[in-house]
């Protein structure tokens, strides 16, 4: 059988580019909110401010993200996603402009304001787009690229941000993400398809996937293991700097190979993660843990150890995203963008919680203490992720169809060609008269018959 966009074993080439067109979003706003940690210290030192308080600019960050994020589908309402995307990302770039030209701590605590409100959009509706924009297993590896852009701006972002701070200053990193993000708002509308609402969601509705069990305790997972992890790697310039010696040039080395081996980490657990949600979140966390755990008691404190333990944190952090977003997306299949956006709310909250904590506790204690409460909140989130059970709840009809942009659009069956549809997960039948069912042999049903699906992309209706 020729594949096309309903085959459920890849993704379709003529949705393979928007959805790296989405992932070079996720990556360069993660990029923006992550390049503090590279340029901590230089940052810190020219604007006066004590290497703490300059690490809670992700703070800020985190904190108006989440609540952007949570409200993100009924902020949306019924606008095109594409365009929403592509306007924040424009918004984006403006905010790391003012960063480059920031003198003083309020100017840059108003530019990660803006860039909060940037990432909680983007963020907020990006995580969902994955089901979108491609059907069945080609669902799940779009999501998982569509993550990777998490990864890579460890690998790429970070480390070369930190290498262009060193070299030119840290404020050409920022003007460099100012001009990046307005590349990547000129990619979107070029080549991601309009991505009409899916129905009009309401600030009940979003809140109401919570009554699901396997919503909320991805969600509570999510929140632990995050802020675990930002605890510790807000901090880590500080912790390589004192506690392992490493000079500037080695710190950016140091974080190429935590940015590889979470590229590794995203692609090794993601489909793991797919198929068996509490499998990936359990390893995913177990890699932080053991990392932050062996860094805390200094294990031989030098530079190859830290290069090593930073391998094996990047390992396991580099599954967390695509981990949780699978465990908590799969418990709610019909209502995907409300559970993307709690989740997206609860990620970008740990991460300002973790900055803020890891902060004070470095003030208090120095970077020993940071990592080994770091180290204590991953134990929590792994607990509870080896207790509880992810659930997989099947959308009901009515559920399935209203999840779709419109009855129309899926009656006429370009909802694929135009990547606007929802289509239905593998196995499930819409049960609406005159709408396609698809089911997981690849056969189409259809006015009680049985037909197997043609060659042609796209063509699902009548």
């Amino acid at each position: 059988m020729t594949k096309n966009a309903l085959s459920p074993e890849t993704v379709a080439p003529r949705t393979l580019l928007p959805v790296l067109a989405v992932a070079a979003a996720t990556f360069l706003v993660v990029t923006s909110e992550m390049m503090p940690v590279g340029v901590l210290s230089p940052m810190a030192e020219s604007l006066g401010v004590s290497t703490g308080l300059a690490g809670m600019s992700l703070t800020i960050t985190g904190v108006i993200a989440a609540i952007v994020c949570t409200l993100a589908p009924v902020l949306a309402r019924g606008v095109d996603r594409r365009t929403i995307l592509a306007g924040f990302m424009l918004l984006l770039a403006a905010a790391n402009a003012i960063t480059a030209l920031a003198t003083s701590y309020a100017a840059l605590a108003g530019a990660r304001a803006l860039l909060g409100v940037a990432m909680g959009m983007v963020w907020g509706l990006a995580a969902g787009l994955g089901a979108r924009l491609s059907t069945g297993r080609g669902a799940a590896l779009a999501t998982t690229i569509i993550f990777s852009g998490v990864s890579l701006a460890s690998v790429f972002g970070v480390p070369l941000g930190t290498l262009v701070a060193d070299r030119f200053g840290w404020r050409t990193a920022f003007w460099a993400l100012a001009v990046l993000g307005l590349a990547t708002s000129a990619l979107l509308l070029t080549l991601v398809p309009r991505l009409p609402a899916a129905g009009t969601a309401s600030l009940a509705g979003v809140f109401g996937v919570l009554r699901n069990p396997g919503v909320s305790i991805g969600l509570s997972i999510t929140g632990l293991v995050v802020f675990g992890h930002f605890t510790g790697y807000t901090y880590v310039r500080p912790v390589l700097e004192g506690g392992f010696g490493l000079p500037a040039v080695l710190i950016a080395a140091a974080l190429l190979v935590y940015g590889l081996a979470g590229v590794v980490g995203n692609v090794w657990l993601g489909p793991i993660a797919v198929r068996d949600p509490k499998r990936g979140v359990l390893a995913a966390i177990g890699g932080v843990f053991l990392a932050t755990t062996l860094l805390a008691a200094g294990v031989a404190a030098s530079p190859a150890a830290a290069f090593l333990l930073l391998a094996i944190w990047g390992l396991g952090y580099g599954g967390v995203s695509v981990a949780t977003q699978s465990w908590t997306a799969s418990a709610e299949p019909a209502r995907v963008e409300a559970s993307s956006a709690l989740w997206s709310g609860v990620f970008n909250a740990s991460i300002a919680l973790g900055s803020v904590t890891g902060g004070l506790a470095l003030e208090a204690g120095g970077s020993g203490q940071v990592l080994w409460l770091a180290a204590g909140i991953t134990a929590l989130a792994a607990g509870l992720a080896a207790l509880a059970r992810p659930t997989r709840r099947p959308a009901g009809p009515r559920e399935r169809l209203s999840a779709c942009p419109s009855r129309r659009a899926s009656a006429r069956g370009r909802a694929g060609r135009s990547g606007g549809g929802c289509l239905p997960e593998p196995g499930h039948e819409l049960g609406h008269e005159g709408v396609l069912r698809v089911g997981v042999s690849g056969e189409r049903h259809q006015g009680g018959r049985r037909e197997p699906v043609d060659g042609h992309e796209g063509d699902i209706g009548p």
